[in-house]
């Protein structure tokens, strides 16, 4: 084999390794823990239920979990836990959560379509496709702006549990829009309302105070 078909044969391979790669990367939810042992949560002991925020706002925390870099594209993903201790269900088909910024702004939970909206590439008048320099073509798809297994990321990842059941805990990611905010998350709160019991009655708003992330996680960096 000369020299020229050696490097193409490389190239390919190397191709390949990348592709496979690229298609065994799918988002697998954190394991959720009991909500009362984050350090960022709010526990109603008479009602039973607990809540809790777990920001993942650092790549090393957020890499491993998500395909998507959202903290590039603006938004602050942040882990809702919820946990029932009691005997009954409780019922978040009416649950309204919000991000509350130290300057009183509210923040709603961004849709599938927001997301998808963000990370989409809208080409520029002008531009031409980059020339392949490679000697084997290239699969083509939509440049939709997200690689494999983005779009059901979107889907799955995002909290869409209508209830949890007695001594259960059910979790998933709220993605907040928090382009130009330079620190969001201090002196922020997440307000959650809508919640009822197993008789329709609903409970006490959540105030779930994010300080507390920030100071656990100053105070455990400096260990």
């Amino acid at each position: 084999m000369n020299v020229s078909k050696s490097r193409r044969w490389l190239v390919s391979a190397v191709i390949l390794l990348a592709t496979f790669a690229i298609a065994a990367k799918e988002y697998t939810a954190p394991r959720a823990f009991p909500a009362t042992t984050y350090p960022a949560h709010d526990e109603h002991p008479t009602e039973s239920v607990t809540m809790a925020a777990d920001p993942y706002d650092t790549p090393d925390k957020a890499s491993p979990v998500f395909i998507l870099p959202y903290r590039d594209k603006g938004y602050l993903p942040i882990h809702l836990v919820i946990t029932n201790d009691g005997d009954q269900p409780i019922s978040l088909a009416r649950i309204d959560v919000k991000l509350v910024t130290s300057n009183r702004a509210k923040l709603q939970p961004a849709t599938s379509d927001d997301l998808h909206r963000r990370f989409s590439r809208v080409a520029r008048r002008g531009d031409e496709p980059s020339r392949n320099p490679l000697p084997i073509p290239l699969p083509r798809r939509p440049d939709t702006g997200l690689p494999k297994g983005g779009a059901d990321e979107i889907t799955n990842a995002q909290f869409g549990a209508k209830a949890v059941e007695p001594h259960g805990t059910q979790a998933g990611f709220l993605f907040f829009d928090v382009e130009g905010i330079s620190q969001p998350l201090a002196g922020a709160h997440l307000y959650i309302t809508g919640v009822r019991d197993g008789t329709g009655s609903e409970l006490m708003f959540f105030d779930i105070p994010l300080e507390k992330y920030l100071t656990y996680k100053l105070g455990s960096s400096g260990k």
